[in-house]
């Protein structure tokens, strides 16, 4: 082989890596990026438990501060932080706090939503994605998972499992977001 030859084998190979990285890159690209603390909150699309569902997104929520909950009526944690979401939303709610819980129960589950909504006596925002297609947005690895999401749309804390979010820390952190002035 030749000197030419073995450097169009070797451009040949650069060429397929390169041309597969674009389209890894491209055709992968929500795989391949991560919802962190930090980075732009993606947005979804979920409904509301209204009769007409009403559909609903992250931006109908542009410039509030937002606690994004992603939960099931199955899920045992999310029964035990439910009542201190209610805590805490009942406190700063009336400060502009936002609290978005998306269900991600079967689709035809919205009567079993609403019992749930009725037991607990929620009065935030419940919505429903029956498909489940928040979690792949948000690349969750189960339920509870919840979001802050400040007024610019950034993650500002990523919460795995349940918690207490009447706590002082989240309730300082809520308290301080909802100091800074809409943009």
């Amino acid at each position: 082989m030749t000197v030419k030859q073995q450097w169009l084998v070797v451009l040949g190979i650069v060429a397929l890596l390169g041309g597969g990285a674009f389209a890894a890159s491209h055709f992968l690209k929500d795989e391949l990026t991560s919802v962190t603390v930090g980075s732009d909150a993606p947005g979804f699309i979920a409904q509301t438990l209204d009769s007409p569902a009403k559909t609903k997104s992250l931006t109908d929520y542009r410039g509030d501060v937002v606690v994004l909950n992603i939960w099931a009526t199955w899920c045992i944690p999310c029964r035990k932080e439910m009542p201190s979401m209610e805590a805490l939303y009942r406190d700063l709610g009336p400060k502009g706090l936002k609290i978005v819980a998306v269900s991600v129960d079967d689709a035809g589950s919205e009567q079993k939503i609403r019992e749930f909504v009725g037991e607990y006596g929620l009065t935030f925002e419940i919505l429903h994605d029956g498909a489940g297609t928040i979690q792949g947005i948000y690349r969750t690895t189960g339920v509870p998972e919840t979001m802050v999401i400040d007024r610019d749309g950034v993650i500002r804390k990523k919460w795995i499992g349940e918690d207490d979010w009447s706590s002082p820390g989240n309730r300082a952190l809520l308290e301080q977001l909802l100091a800074q002035p809409k943009s």
